[in-house]
């Protein structure tokens, strides 16, 4: 009996960083550093970006696919995050490694306004390991935060725009 209670447990734990936003990844490396440019290889919602061109504004990165669950669930906090923060410095860039054939439809489908990048490598040289995934860019280029889009976002948002 005792033996299973560890087990049981342990798996507890386990499955609670699985299912709670953020707990996993929600320090990096990256935070402190210069961001890694950005790159796509078709732009939806806008001409194309960069953080060069970029800086002086706040970006918040967040990958994605349409494959998957939990980002399909952040949409809409996304929405609302662009609605509310756009006008006071924020620009919003969302990339996936999907192919525009695949993520163009779903992009309309859910009626994402902002800037949506395609065939994108950028999550492989932030080294995301999990999706949804977002990192927040102060104006001086550098990563202020990083982790899941629906836990710490806002305050990160709020506090880079200060």
């Amino acid at each position: 009996m005792k033996k299973f209670l560890v087990s049981a447990s342990i798996a507890a734990a386990t499955f609670a960083l699985l299912i709670v936003p953020g707990q996993a990844r929600s320090s990096s490396e990256h935070v402190g550093k210069p961001a890694i440019e950005i790159k796509a290889g078709k732009w939806l919602n806008t001409k194309p970006l960069s953080l060069a061109a970029l800086k002086g504004k706040v970006v918040v990165i967040e990958f994605w696919a349409t494959w998957c669950g939990p980002c399909r669930a952040s949409i809409p906090h996304l929405k609302e995050l662009n609605s509310k923060y756009a006008s006071k410095g924020l620009t919003l860039v969302s990339l996936t490694d999907e192919r525009a054939e695949v993520a163009e439809p779903f992009v309309k489908e859910n009626g994402m306004n902002y800037p949506i990048g395609t065939d994108s490598s950028t999550s492989e040289a932030y080294g995301v390991t999990g999706i949804p995934h977002a990192v927040v860019v102060g104006k001086d280029g550098k990563v202020v935060w990083e982790g899941h889009p629906m836990s710490g976002l806002d305050k990160a948002i709020e506090t880079a725009l200060k």
